[in-house]
């Protein structure tokens, strides 16, 4: 049995615990009605919210991009000098992560804000609705809504792709007469979908304790892959490391430094993936942004010592620069380890965390989804925004966004290249929708359009039209106006490279078409909104009256 987001919803019950009443008036308050059981508390969420970041795991995955760019600049023959990327060198990886570290912790701060100010499963097209001038809110938040649904269709495509993937490179490593065909990617690709899938139809109260179980192997496993780089690793000299930038193919040091940032821009995408679970987390008011920013730290943290310890040992360059995996992690290991069986166990624990990422990305993607569609944002949105009363779980969301991963892989089976163009509008979709949002708020913060007053329980606030108010969790003063500030400033920058192809003169075939992707889903946003949008679509709706 199935029902609509907007009626007969179960009433709560307070008899229990005090909390569920405030999460109640919170929700009340935005004119949402509560059609979901909040069964995560802040350890369960803080496990999600690291599991999609996956970030000391990305680290590694990513690092291969890095390392590979190079293959086709630079000669194979080797001294016994480091020789990294047009990425900036080992030491542009390392300060490229970390100020794409900061520069992220700047926009989630930011965006904790808004989370706390209202708790909403929409996320940032709410946000732009509430902060955008009355005369252009509509508009801009329909923008907003399709450019983070692409954003998350676009982060699920490429989180099974990459689980796909590892699988092979495990088959390559453990048999090295194996040869990774495309449509055995597709198929492990869909294995990974299905697996989500069942992870996510059984949800309840299991979800949260796998999270929180993945949140265990998440800290156990960094130590498991950190202690024999550091121990067995034959080790590079710091100098090398922390000293050598390299640049063969762009004008200036600085420009191959920005270009390399965009594979940490890619590690560090996509925790707001708890902010779309926000109907669903007990004071998520208080417990989203803390568990936001927590995982940035922390994982921050991380994912910076596992690429030191990385970058140290490599030792064989020729090898890694064009690994029998496809993945350059895999052959430091290798080289690290000198065994098959200890590299695969380490790479097994990446696999696992991977596909882990992929259950939770399905999760916030549907959310993320089916709130558009309560809003009539997207075609079908009768259908979509169905919540299954026995599990409270938007299936019909959960389904579209298992379709269209699975359509997405048939692409790799004619064009690799193809697929992956398609899927770059996951990082510049997301980045968009963080920079339309942080630049309305420091737009209502100059200007003082949000107030610290409180306003009775049964008062709409902190959506379109209605008052503004401070959550509370809140970045003071001129704290705020700095951290949100140089928040717009980096993602300005980051957003402007994350167009920029690898190489100084790209073939067709190595072009960045995340320009072209990201043009194509605001022109069609746009010219759906025209022909129909306009007309279904008026901002996040009011279910419940005064």
């Amino acid at each position: 049995m199935s029902y609509r987001g907007s009626a007969d919803a179960p009433s709560p019950d307070f008899s229990l615990r005090s909390t569920a009443e405030k999460d109640y008036v919170a929700l009340r308050r935005l004119g949402k009605r509560p059609v979901m059981k909040r069964n995560f508390g802040f350890l369960s969420i803080l496990g999600f919210a690291c599991t999609i970041l996956v970030c000391w795991e990305s680290t590694l995955i990513l690092l291969d991009i890095g390392l590979l760019k190079s293959a086709h600049f630079i000669n194979l023959v080797f001294s016994v000098e480091l020789t990294l990327s047009d990425s900036g060198g080992p030491a542009g990886l390392i300060y490229g992560f970390i100020l794409v570290w900061v520069g992220s912790l700047a926009v989630f701060s930011s965006l904790s804000e808004l989370v706390s100010m209202a708790p909403t499963a929409g996320g940032q097209y709410h946000w732009v609705s509430m902060l955008a001038p009355s005369s252009s809110q509509k508009f801009f938040s329909y923008v907003t809504g399709w450019l983070t649904v692409c954003g998350w269709q676009g982060t699920l495509a490429s989180a099974a792709f990459l689980s796909s993937t590892l699988i092979q490179g495990l088959a390559v490593l453990n048999n090295m007469e194996y040869i990774s065909q495309p449509y055995q990617a597709t198929l492990l690709f869909w294995a990974t979908i299905m697996f989500s899938v069942f992870m996510n139809a059984i949800g309840g109260t299991l979800l949260p304790k796998f999270e929180g179980l993945i949140l265990i192997l998440h800290i156990l496993g960094f130590s498991a892959i950190l202690i024999p780089l550091i121990v067995l690793g034959d080790h590079q000299d710091s100098s090398e490391v922390f000293g050598r930038f390299l640049n063969t193919n762009w004008p200036t040091q600085g420009l191959s430094f920005m270009v390399g940032i965009t594979g940490s821009l890619f590690v560090f995408v996509g925790a707001d993936g708890a902010i779309h679970m926000s109907e669903e987390i007990q004071n998520a008011p208080v417990i989203v942004p803390w568990a936001i920013v927590f995982t940035y730290f922390f994982n921050g943290i991380l994912g910076l010592g596992i690429l030191i310890a990385t970058l140290f040992c490599i030792s064989d360059l020729e090898v890694v620069l064009n690994p029998p995996s496809g993945f350059a992690f895999i052959e430091i290991f290798q080289q690290t380890t000198y065994s098959t069986a200890g590299t695969t166990i380490m790479v097994s624990i990446i696999a696992i965390m991977q596909l882990a990422a992929t259950v939770s990305i399905l999760t916030a993607a549907s959310r993320q989804l089916w709130s558009f569609a309560r809003d009539h944002g997207v075609p079908g949105w009768r259908m979509l925004e169905k919540v299954d009363q026995r599990t409270t779980i938007p299936i019909w969301s959960v389904a579209a966004t298992t379709t269209i991963s699975c359509l997405l892989s048939l692409i790799n089976l004619g064009s690799s290249t193809a697929f992956d163009d398609i899927i770059s509008i996951a990082v510049a979709g997301l980045y968009s929708s963080y920079l339309i949002t942080l630049s309305l708020l420091l737009y209502r913060r100059c200007t003082g359009g949000i107030s610290f007053s409180s306003s009775p329980s049964g008062t709409l606030t902190n959506t379109a039209g209605a008052q503004l108010t401070w959550g509370p969790w809140h970045l003071p003063g001129l704290y705020g106006i700095i951290v949100n500030g140089f928040a717009c400033a980096y993602l300005t920058t980051a957003f402007f490279f994350t167009f920029w192809p690898d190489t100084r003169a790209p073939s067709a075939k190595d072009m960045n078409y995340s320009s072209l992707m990201l043009g194509g889903t605001i022109l069609f946003s746009i010219v759906y909104y025209l022909v129909r949008g306009r007309s279904d679509y008026s901002g996040p709706i009011v279910e419940l009256a005064r």
